[in-house]
């Protein structure tokens, strides 16, 4: 499992004193621990044993994907700030997460996904990007940025 292999780099970058992974893994520890802990208040709410509200390969992906979301996020403000070092460090935890996603689909991937749902869904206007949203998710999910997605599917739209 994922998450197995992101507690076994932990020890592995603890024991080799690799400062930048601890910290990179230790943050995504945590972000992990507060999902699990999430998902164990849900199960518990809906009355349904805690044990199986364990987090799977895909809840961890989730949980990558929204991490690298908020360090490129943070990335946009750094440039504004002109902080050179705060910028490489930002590229430098995106990398170590990075190492756990998928592999990213290419723009042109994208593209190729995008012309193919709006065909099957016959969409032709703007008013349908939630339709060919929905059916890219699920096929994108932890592979493609999400900004990325929504801009091609805009561009298919429209033009």
């Amino acid at each position: 499992m994922l998450k197995d292999k992101i507690n076994e780099d932990f020890k592995t970058a603890f024991k080799a004193k690799a400062e930048a992974e601890i910290s990179v893994l230790k943050m995504l520890k945590a972000a992990m621990l507060t999902k699990e802990k999430e998902k164990q208040y849900q199960a518990s709410k809906a009355g349904k044993d805690i044990a199986t509200a364990a987090l799977t390969d895909e809840d961890v992906t989730d949980v990558i994907v929204a991490e690298v979301k908020k360090l490129r996020d943070s990335l946009v403000l750094f440039e504004k700030g002109n902080r050179p070092d705060l910028v490489s460090k930002a590229h430098g935890e995106i990398a170590i997460l990075s190492q756990y996603l998928p592999q990213q689909l290419s723009e042109d991937e994208v593209k190729k996904l995008v012309a193919e749902a709006v065909a099957a869904a016959g969409a032709s206007s703007i008013k349908d990007m939630g339709k060919i949203m929905g059916q890219l998710m699920p096929k994108v999910k932890g592979r493609a940025d999400n900004a990325l997605v929504s801009r091609i599917v805009k561009e298919a739209l429209q033009g």
